[in-house]
C-alpha cells in the first residue's frame, strides 16, 4: 500500500475517510491493519505485545488491528466483540489463538463451514466456506472492553465490510449483546429497516429484515459470545452455538433445510 492510503491513519476520522471508499475486501482489510484512530486501544495493543503472556514469550506479536477473515462470497457474516490480547492481537487473524476462537471453530467445523476445528495461526491453512468473521472493533481493548467511542469511530469498517459483502449476503450471526447494538445502526444506514421497537438481543433470537428497493431479505441471529465465562459456565454449550449457526447456514445456502 502506499504512503497516500495510510496518511493520517493517527486521526480518529481516518476509518470514516477511507472504509466507504473501498472497492473490494482486500483494499479494506489493508487499511484497517493501519489504523491507529483510537490512542487507548494502540496503545494497549502494543503494551501487551511487548509484555506477552509467558506461554507465547516466543512469539511476535501482530499488535495491529486485526481485519475480517472469510471468502468475499460469504452468505454469512459472524460478528463478534474484538480481538483478545493474547489471541487475534497475537496471531493476526480473528477469532485465531484463544479459548474463543477454539469453541467457535469446532463448531464451525461440525456444520462442514470451517476445513478443520483448531485456529491456531494464521499460516495453519485453514479456510471457512461461505462464512466471513468480523467484529466491531478491530483492536484488542483493555479487560476486552471497548468504550461506546472507540466502537463508533470502528464503525466504518464494519459497515464497509457488510457493504462489500451485501450482494450475496443472506444473514448476520451476531456473538453477544456488545455487537448486537453494535450492528443494528449499521444495518439501518446500509439500508435495512429494523422492526420497532428495535429488536432486543437474546440467545437464539432471530430477525428476518424484509427486501427493500435497494437490499435483500437478511436474518439476523444472536448468539451467546463464546466467551471462557459463558462456555465454562454452561450459559453457551456447543450445541446451542451449533444451532444457531446451522439455522445461518440454512438460510444463507450452505446447508440444506
Amino acid at each position: 500500500m502506499d504512503g497516500a492510503g495510510t496518511a493520517g491513519a493517527d486521526g480518529p476520522d481516518f476509518p470514516a475517510r477511507h472504509a466507504p471508499r473501498c472497492s473490494g475486501l482486500g483494499e479494506l482489510d489493508a487499511l484497517v491493519t493501519q489504523c491507529r484512530a483510537c490512542p487507548r486501544l494502540v496503545a494497549w495493543r502494543e503494551e501487551t505485545a511487548a509484555a506477552k503472556r509467558a506461554a507465547f514469550r516466543d512469539w511476535d506479536y501482530w499488535a495491529r488491528p486485526v481485519p475480517g477473515f472469510g471468502p468475499a462470497d460469504a452468505t454469512v457474516a459472524v460478528v463478534g466483540l474484538a480481538p483478545a490480547a493474547h489471541g487475534g492481537n497475537r496471531t493476526g487473524r480473528m477469532f485465531t489463538g484463544d479459548a474463543t476462537g477454539d469453541f467457535l471453530f469446532v463448531a464451525l467445523h461440525s456444520l462442514g463451514l470451517a476445513s478443520q476445528p483448531t485456529s491456531l495461526h494464521a499460516e495453519d491453512g485453514l479456510t471457512l466456506r461461505g462464512v466471513r468473521l468480523t467484529s466491531p472493533v478491530h483492536c484488542a481493548p483493555p479487560a476486552n472492553k471497548p468504550t461506546p467511542g472507540e466502537r463508533d469511530t470502528c464503525r466504518p469498517w464494519l459497515a464497509a465490510e457488510l457493504e462489500l459483502l451485501s450482494p450475496g449476503l443472506r444473514a448476520v450471526v451476531v456473538l453477544g449483546g456488545f455487537g448486537w447494538q453494535a450492528v443494528l445502526p449499521v444495518l439501518v444506514e446500509a439500508g435495512w429497516q429494523l422492526p420497532r421497537p428495535r429488536p432486543a438481543f437474546g440467545h437464539g433470537a432471530h430477525v428476518v429484515l424484509p427486501a427493500t428497493e435497494r437490499r435483500q431479505e437478511l436474518h439476523l441471529l444472536g448468539s451467546y459470545h463464546p466467551s471462557q465465562r459463558n462456555t465454562f459456565t454452561g450459559r453457551l454449550t456447543m450445541p446451542m452455538l451449533v444451532d444457531v449457526l446451522r439455522e445461518a447456514a440454512t438460510v444463507g445456502g450452505l446447508m440444506a433445510s
